[in-house]
């Protein structure tokens, strides 16, 4: 018995998670989880063999608990004095995509692989998007 190895010429599905109203965590698990090609039967740890996509509606999404005023966004310019400290609530108004591909780059392998994985994942603010010709499928979240 030989180990499966998928193909290289991989077909790549497009899927579109709506982020209204659902908590940041479930939105960014589910979405690395489809990045990953952990819901394929081909699975394979070292190659990319996950699908595109789209999460809409990143304004409406929610965190439970206090993480509105507690959880910090922190990064630095690079320059003396440079520590910029942003809570969540403030970057969900300015940028709520940052706080999404942040949530799901996390959960992503942190090497080339990752690097190549993330790249599959578009975020928009709103409920439209650019890539209609694809044809996206709506993937549920339970929750």
């Amino acid at each position: 018995m030989t180990t499966y190895m998928p193909k290289p010429s991989l077909e790549r599905k497009w899927y579109i998670i709506d982020a209204a109203g659902k908590t940041l965590g479930r939105v960014a698990t589910e979405a690395a989880r489809i990045l990953r090609g952990k819901h394929k039967p081909i699975f394979t740890p070292h190659l990319d063999t996950g699908d595109y996509v789209i999460i809409i509606n990143a304004e409406k999404v929610r965190l439970t608990g206090q993480k509105l005023q507690k959880k910090l966004y922190i990064r630095h310019t690079g320059y003396p004095g440079g520590l910029k400290v942003m809570n969540y609530a403030t970057l969900l108004q300015r940028n709520p995509q940052l706080a999404i591909e942040k949530a799901v780059k996390g959960m992503i392998p942190h090497n080339r692989l990752g690097r190549q994985v993330i790249k599959k994942l578009k975020v928009y603010r709103g409920a439209d998007h650019p890539h209609q010709a694809q044809r996206p499928e709506a993937w549920p979240l339970n929750e």
